[in-house]
This record gives structure tokens, sequence and C-alpha cells, in this order.
């Protein structure tokens, strides 16, 4: 009888180059984000709360090269610590976030989890409560993308820019 392995082998296993090999899916996505970015703005949502929803959801999915650059972008449009520090728990950061960037979170967070149908219509309607319609749709859009993104680095592993 042969003995399997059952050692993991996946930090020696090389990154899958997704883009290298499918660079015209990557300007696809590129172009995705690029038109929701637009439309995100003609329907005024600002650039910081796209940031925050972008952050959260590389939060949720465990894309350190995303973190990495959505906590950049944040900062630089004008984030404070304080509030990047405790995004990962922002349901307990009391009035730390506006009842708009709550209701962004969680429906960014409803889209990334995936969660029960009466989760996420609980989410979507809290959303729709202080966002209008077209706003709630392109902050899913934006998790949507977002959440794409996270997939191509996590599977192509790229090096964040804090340890390259």
């Amino acid at each position: 009888m042969t003995e399997t392995s059952t050692t993991d082998t996946s930090a020696t296993l090389p990154a899958l180059p997704l883009i290298e090999l499918a660079p015209q899916a990557f300007a696809a996505v590129h172009a995705l984000h690029a038109a929701v970015e637009q439309a995100a703005a003609a329907a005024g949502l600002e650039p910081l709360l796209l940031e925050l929803v972008r952050l959260r959801c590389s939060q949720l999915n465990g894309c350190t090269y995303c973190v990495d650059l959505h906590t950049a972008a944040a900062r630089k449009a004008g984030e404070s610590d304080e509030r990047l520090g405790r995004l990962a728990a922002w349901r307990e950061s009391g009035a730390l976030f506006t009842p708009r960037e709550r209701a962004a979170l969680a429906l960014a967070e409803a889209v990334t989890r995936l969660p029960d149908h009466a989760e996420g219509a609980r989410a979507q309607r809290a959303a729709r409560a202080v966002l209008s319609d077209a706003e709630a749709a392109f902050v899913a859009w934006a998790a949507t993308v977002v959440n794409a993104y996270n997939r191509i680095a996590v599977t192509s592993r790229p090096v964040p820019a804090t340890e390259g």
C-alpha cells in the first residue's frame, strides 16, 4: 500500500501569473473598474468612501497587496490613521464612521461575503435608506470589482509595496 502525503505544498507552489497569461482578461477587469469609477463619481459617491469600501473588501478577502494599496490610497485621499486602524471593527466604532459610510460598508460586506438572502436584503435596505439607488448600486459595483482584483492578486501573489 502506498502512503499519500498530506503535506501542504502551497507555500512552495509558484504563483499563477494570471495577468501575464491573460492580459486581455485583466484589461477587461481594469476597464470595468474605470467604468465603475466614472459612473460612481457621476452618481455622487465620494472617492474616499469608495476607498474605504475597497479596503474593507480587501481585508475580508485577506489580500495583503490590495490592503496595502487601498490603505495608501485612503491616506492620500485624507483618511486618518485612527479610522483606518478601526475599519476592520467599524460596526463597534461608534460614531467614528458616518451613517452613510456604515451603510456602504455593510453593503460592501454583503456583496463580498454573499450572506443568506435575508441578511443581504437587510444590508441593501439599510444602504438604500441613506444612499440613493445609484449610489448603492455603485457601492455594490465597486465591491464586486475589488473582489475580482482581490482574487487575481491572491492567486498571482504580487509583493505588496511595503515589502518590495
